[in-house]
C-alpha cells in the first residue's frame, strides 16, 4: 500500500529496463520504487529544477 502522503500512479515500462533498476536498487539496498524515486529526484538536481540532493547521495 502507497504511503498517504504520496501520490501513486501507473508506470508502464520495459522489462529490461525495470531488470536494470532491480540491480540497482538491490546493490544500493532499496526497493525499486524508491531508486526510481531517488534516481528522479537525482534529475531533477542536475536539471537545476529542484533544491535537495536525494538522501543518501554519494560525492564524486
Amino acid at each position: 500500500m502507497a504511503s498517504p502522503d504520496k501520490k501513486s500512479f501507473l508506470l508502464r515500462i520495459d522489462p529490461a529496463l525495470w531488470a536494470e533498476l532491480e540491480r540497482l536498487a538491490a546493490g544500493e539496498l532499496r526497493s525499486v520504487n524508491a531508486q526510481i524515486e531517488y534516481l528522479l529526484r537525482e534529475s531533477l538536481v542536475r536539471r537545476g529544477v529542484a533544491t535537495t540532493r536525494p538522501a543518501g547521495k554519494r560525492t564524486r
